[in-house]
């Protein structure tokens, strides 16, 4: 630095001590009410809040509950972003939440262990929210290893954790069954599944109820392809699949992996639904332009979404707790890819 250069600083904003020196008060005093605690009295809280206005001072997200004692902010945890069922209903959760007035602080996580999920409870902790949804499909969030932290309200998705707060989710047997019977009704012997991965928590219901389902209609119970959700999977079990000639009917555990399973029947010359019959599961939107467009199993990702979130203000606002788990509804949605096995 030359002699005739001055040095840049960056203007101090006001701060908590400039509140508690102009409102006469403890710094102590002005965290609760910046935190929006009840152990101040009201005189003394509005001095306070007046400062804050006066100086300029800003508290971060408890600024919300300065008034109220709320922070109008839930948080939500979410592992695996990329996955199609996880973004939907992560949508349908910030539409509902905006619906009723809340905002909503996303904490990605990258595996759903104790020391992560404690993490994520911490970061939504400095961000003050009152009350969180948990939205990760592993089979890690069972474990009795992982803890929930007490005083918070909590809904969890997608999950069969025994955990004493309210699980919403998809009823994720009662798809597969439909889907499995769908096919069977057509007339096939058996029907072939190919599975999501074992960790998920959704792939894992929908693989026991299609094998009950075969169990309970006495048929034959095929062996079980698993893919990771993605086309390219699909793709690669479509090969296998396409070189078995007794193979006449195929459940997916999601439309992605029909999409993969769809090309490479094709490839392999076994037409479907003529030779094949494939059946998805989300209804995603591209499911009705696939080729041929897609029979599937449809989700409510807008019910979960909603019902979560009004579980949690439940929880917030009233101190209800409906541990019972909430189970929402799926529909057979039947297009041009299943049709009656050739005689």
């Amino acid at each position: 630095m030359t002699a005739d250069e001055t040095p840049v600083r960056r203007r101090r904003g006001p701060s908590m001590a400039d509140v508690a020196q102009l409102a006469g008060v403890s710094g102590q005093t002005v965290s609760r009410v910046a935190n929006g605690r009840r152990n101040v009295d009201e005189a003394t809280r509005d001095r306070v809040l007046a400062a804050m206005r006066e100086v300029g001072y800003r508290p971060n997200s408890a600024a919300r509950a300065l008034r109220n004692g709320q922070f109008r902010s839930i948080g939500v945890i979410v592992f695996e972003l990329s996955s199609f069922g996880n973004t939907r209903t992560l949508d349908a959760i910030a539409r509902a939440a905006t619906a009723s007035g809340y905002a909503v602080n996303l904490i990605p996580v990258l595996d759903a262990t104790q020391g992560a999920l404690s993490g994520a409870f911490d970061r939504l902790g400095e961000q003050a929210v009152d009350g969180v949804i948990i939205l990760i499909e592993a089979h890690q969030l069972d474990e009795a290893e992982v803890l929930l932290p007490d005083g918070l309200p909590v809904v969890v998705v997608d999950s069969n954790a025994d955990f004493d707060y309210p699980i919403v989710d998809t009823d994720q047997a009662q798809g597969a069954r439909l889907a499995t019977e769908h096919l069977l009704d057509l007339g096939h012997r058996t029907v072939w599944h190919l599975g999501g991965p074992a960790e998920s928590f959704a792939a894992s219901r929908r693989l026991r109820s299609w094998r009950q389902t075969l169990t309970d209609r006495g048929c034959p119970v095929p062996p079980v392809l698993t893919g990771d959700w993605s086309a390219g999977s699909g793709y690669d079990a479509g090969r296998e699949l396409a070189a078995d000639p007794e193979v006449t009917a195929v459940f997916v555990a999601n439309d992605q992996m029909a999409l993969g399973l769809l090309r490479a029947l094709h490839e392999h010359g076994r037409a479907v639904p003529g030779d094949i019959s494939v059946v998805g599961f989300d209804d995603m939107e591209e499911a009705a332009h696939f080729w041929p467009p897609l029979t599937t199993i449809r989700q409510s990702f807008a019910e979960v979404g909603r019902r979560s979130v009004d579980a949690l203000v439940n929880e917030m606002q009233a101190g209800e707790h409906h541990h019972q788990p909430v189970a929402v509804a799926t529909e057979l949605v039947v297009r041009a890819s299943t049709a009656p096995p050739r005689s």
